[in-house]
């Protein structure tokens, strides 16, 4: 742990952030080779691994839930970024960008982060125990905003899957105000409910590392600087490599639109690492708020931000699921209430959610 809490600027977390963005600043916009790419990919690895070491120190300085929060809204904020970049640069064929990435977002991190930290968790333990309360309203916000911004678009009196301009405003302040909601209650008066249990029941405590000083508050300042460097960089650099990634999915005769959910797991793969990381260490608490956190954050960001870029966006904006998607988001939901109610679950519970994430990476790119 000492090692840690002390980042030095000789330390491979420190200049492997900074190196990276200096390669996205050189490769961005331009055609790249195939050893480029592999570099490129080496380095975008590697921030991939400095976001989540730079995420630890940063939760472990502020404890719990806020150390979770702090990853899943940077994460997110840069990634909604980007989104709305390369909707007002990418013409017809981004329409459905925001609905396909939400998506993807929120069966990665509710299906795929969720099932592998339960099953990560009760494999350590038998039993993986978290706290039903918080766990129940994160995926109860979760589903009403996924349901509200991607499902109700198909059943408007609006042509086809999109709200008008007053219900996608509507949208957008609605979803916004839930996610603020939801920060407040996780901060506020009931920040117990999303803090790590054990088997007896008890609250572990908030910075989630009983022997571990925390780290002074330099260390944790210069580590939420190289956080934002690291995410900054994971993101560019997967829109750098996209071009290659386009290609291979070509090659592999692949729908164009499972690109999207390639660079959605790479850029989740910070939060996937970092929640593996806290179920291994008996933190699955940690874990589903990673998880459930950062579905809600994609949803609760990218909707609002997507209503204000309508105004420069020319076209329709498609918000609105295919019949399997929704038929994926909802068995989602039903077996996200079953899965949070005892507040405890077994490697079964995890290897359901993780065949639910597998069935939509299948249809994804065998729809």
């Amino acid at each position: 742990m000492t090692a840690l809490i002390r980042p030095r600027l000789t330390d491979w977390t420190f200049f492997v952030p900074v190196l990276a963005v200096v390669l996205l600043a050189l490769s961005w916009g331009r055609d790249l080779s195939g050893i480029t790419v592999a570099v490129v990919a080496a380095f975008l690895a590697g921030a991939v691994l400095a976001a989540v070491h730079h995420a630890e120190v940063v939760a472990h300085k502020v404890g719990e839930p806020y150390g979770s929060l702090v990853l899943a809204v940077a994460v997110t904020v840069i990634e909604v970024a980007l989104i709305v970049t390369l909707m007002i640069s990418g013409g017809e064929k981004t329409q459905s960008l925001a609905r396909d990435t939400v998506f993807a977002a929120v069966m990665i991190t509710c299906n795929g982060i969720l099932g592998l930290s339960l099953l990560i968790g009760a494999l350590r333990r038998r039993v993986a125990m978290f706290n039903p309360e918080g766990t129940g309203g994160a995926l109860a916000t979760v589903a009403t905003l996924a349901t509200l911004s991607l499902v109700v678009p198909n059943f408007t009196a609006r042509p086809g899957p999109q709200f008008s301009p007053a219900q996608l405003t509507f949208a957008a302040v609605a979803s916004l105000a839930l996610y603020g909601l939801f920060v407040m209650v996780q901060t506020g008066r009931h920040r117990d409910y999303f803090l790590s249990v054990t088997s007896d029941g008890s609250v572990v405590d908030a910075d989630g590392d009983g022997h571990a000083d925390p780290p002074s508050r330099r260390t944790a300042l210069a580590s939420l600087g190289l956080l934002l460097i690291s995410l900054v960089a994971v993101v560019g650099l997967a829109k750098t490599v996209s071009p290659a990634i386009e290609a291979g999915v070509a090659a592999a005769n692949l729908p164009p639109s499972f690109v999207g959910v390639v660079i959605a797991l790479l850029v989740l793969l910070p939060e996937t690492l970092a929640a593996a990381r806290a179920a291994r260490r008996d933190r699955v608490q940690i874990s589903l708020n990673l998880a459930l956190g950062s579905a809600m954050a994609s949803i609760g960001l990218t909707i609002p931000a997507i209503a204000v870029a309508t105004i420069w966006l020319e076209g329709p904006l498609l918000l609105g699921l295919g019949g399997t998607q929704m038929t994926l988001l909802a068995l989602t939901a039903v077996t996200g209430v079953l899965t949070v109610v005892p507040g405890r679950a077994t490697v079964l519970q995890g290897g359901v959610h993780l065949a639910l994430f597998a069935a939509f990476v299948f249809l994804a790119a065998s729809p």
